[in-house]
């Protein structure tokens, strides 16, 4: 017996609050009847979306990529550039979970579970991101820890942050940074609040959980302790 949101979540029609949103608008029957916000079904139940029967419960996927640059994180491009879609070879409609812009490369997560992804993108779950990137010039101790507390970002300002200086000479400082936030090109516009300029951005972690040893464009699969870790953050 579940509830109708997550029957249709696990069936992969979308997130459990867009099957709220289905259920609302009066896409969804089930045994011929308009469903209810909150009813319970079971596997002997016939539910229709728009007129289609849903089918069997869709096997889940969870897949870690090293993202390289030149490609964007969407599904399709209307513009015909190469996406993140292109480099994994799995029958299953996945998406992105977040996003990383154009240039930036390094660990993104992909799957066809909505109730993960919702629980990793959003705001008020504060899921850290970690990244290394090599900026133009030094960074001063006071740059570093205004980073850290916050920097305005069109009008706003950032939430605090750690900034870690890895190693620098004259010509350019290599830092880690975490955030929890998921801004637009948030990390270089921190740097650019204090004057810097970010030539390299690579994620490296969500969570606890790391990159590792994915070649530039590979994937793999999660295994079960990492999904369950992703679930439990």
């Amino acid at each position: 017996m579940l509830r109708l949101n997550k029957y249709l979540a696990d069936c992969g029609i979308g997130s459990r609050r867009e099957c709220d949103e289905l259920i609302s608008a009066g896409f969804v029957k089930v045994n011929g009847k308009t469903a209810a916000l909150g009813q319970i079904v079971d596997d002997n139940s016939h539910v229709t979306v728009r007129g289609k029967r849903v089918g069997d419960k869709q096997k889940l996927y969870y897949i870690m990529l090293n993202k390289p640059k030149g490609c964007v994180t969407t599904v399709k491009d209307d513009l015909g550039r190469k996406t993140v879609m292109d480099f994994v070879d799995v029958k299953a409609r996945l998406y992105p979970v977040g996003r990383l812009d154009y240039d930036t490369e390094g660990l993104l997560l992909l799957t066809n579970d909505g109730d993960l992804s919702n629980k990793l993108t959003h705001p008020r779950n504060e899921i850290n991101k970690t990244y290394v990137c090599r900026i133009s010039g030094v960074l001063k101790e006071n740059e570093r820890l205004q980073m850290e507390r916050g920097v305005l970002i069109d009008g706003v300002k950032t939430a605090r942050a750690k900034v870690r200086i890895v190693e620098q000479d004259q010509h350019h400082t290599r830092c880690e940074v975490t955030i929890h936030e998921g801004r637009n090109h948030q990390v270089k516009k921190m740097f650019e609040a204090v004057g810097k300029e970010v030539e390299f951005l690579k994620r490296i972690a969500v969570g606890d959980l790391r990159l590792g040893g994915l070649n530039r464009g590979e994937y793999r699969f999660l295994n079960d302790s990492e999904v369950e870790y992703l679930k439990n953050l």
